[in-house]
């Protein structure tokens, strides 16, 4: 069983949360976000103790990390900020602003792999390792790549900014851009390896996604000469998938992702459509089918409260049959992890 029942209830009142909360709205109990079991405690007397070990603030809750880091340990810095291996400096106030806003959404990114229980090696541990190089174009005036290299993801701040972020969906023709987007599709290319460790596996990925040793270059090339092919829809789940089968599969990957929070968040908020639709908070044991099963209805229900609100829709995409089975891979791999980890912890 997944552990984060609890997550997003303050832990003085069981009012909802935010998982960005530093304070609940309710009763104003300062709470913070244990990762390890993945729910919210008092902070209102300094430091807490959770299970048996004692745990303090974030250094870095003046920037609204609202994480707790262990007692005792020689840093801190919560697990979720020694991830970041650069940042703008000290004196970018404008930059650090948005460093902010963007580390938000890499918590709740690094919170759900950890809610299904992946692999998170730092970079500071092992090369390949996991770490995140958060700059901002805008500050220093040179191109800031989005993308991932050898377990470090990089991500351009200025994409918190709406007007630029727009401006950039419009011109790609993107129905959706994110920076919670960008963070889930490039932590899928850090994870195809790791979750790839055996050659059947590879093998059964290759022959859903294609083959990732094409060169990657000339992919790039082509796509942005000739854009994606004609019917790509009937295939796959974004143009950006049809460019290489790396891109495929992260782009698959990110989708599970949302998926699988927006079912944990409806489940968590004790959402039910009708008896036969009730998202859960954990689909270990269940089969694609339940989750798409969901899905279906839990995205509709999200597409309607954004019409009523003038809003596009939330989630734009149709899942066609050949995605729906590339999420089945997804989701037996990732699973797998889960059980894999859920017995040996």
């Amino acid at each position: 069983m997944i552990r984060g029942v609890q997550s997003i209830q303050c832990p003085r009142c069981a009012s909802l949360v935010m998982l960005e909360s530093l304070l609940c709205d309710a009763c104003a109990t300062p709470i913070a976000f244990h990762d390890e079991t993945q729910v919210f405690v008092d902070v209102s007397g300094g430091a807490v103790l959770v299970e048996g070990r004692l745990w303090r603030e974030c250094g870095n809750r003046s920037w609204r990390c609202n994480w707790l880091v262990e007692d005792g340990i020689a840093t801190s810095s919560c697990l979720s900020c020694r991830l970041v291996r650069k940042r703008p400096e000290s004196d970018d106030t404008l930059a650090l602003e948005k460093l902010a806003e963007a580390n938000a959404d890499r918590r709740r990114l690094l919170a759900q792999c950890l809610h299904l229980r992946l692999p998170m090696e730092s970079y500071a541990e092992r090369d390949g390792g996991l770490g995140f190089d958060l700059l901002s174009s805008r500050s220093s005036g040179q191109r800031v790549s989005i993308g991932h290299a050898n377990g470090i993801i990089t991500i351009d701040l200025a994409e918190t900014l709406d007007a630029h972020r727009e401006a950039l969906r419009v011109r790609l023709g993107e129905p959706y851009r994110t920076l919670l987007g960008h963070f889930r599709h490039e932590i899928g290319h850090y994870y195809q390896s790791i979750l790839l460790d055996d050659e059947t596996l590879l093998d059964e990925c290759r022959e859903l996604f294609g083959d990732e040793r094409a060169s990657y270059r000339e992919a790039l090339e082509r796509h942005y000469r000739l854009g994606a092919p004609e019917g790509w829809s009937a295939s796959y789940i974004s143009e950006y998938a049809t460019m290489h089968p790396w891109e495929d599969f992260a782009e698959t990957f990110a989708h599970y992702l949302h998926i699988l929070g927006s079912l944990w968040t409806a489940a968590a908020s004790n959402v039910v459509l009708q008896p036969e639709t009730t998202p859960l908070l954990d689909y270990t044991e269940e089969p694609i089918e339940r989750v798409l099963a969901d899905w279906h209805e839990v995205s509709l229900l999200l597409n309607r409260l954004s019409r009523a609100m003038g809003q596009n829709d939330l989630y734009p995409f149709v899942l066609n049959a050949p995605t729906e089975v590339k999420l089945g891979f997804m989701h037996r791999i990732v699973t797998r992890i889960t059980r894999r980890s859920a017995t040996t912890s």
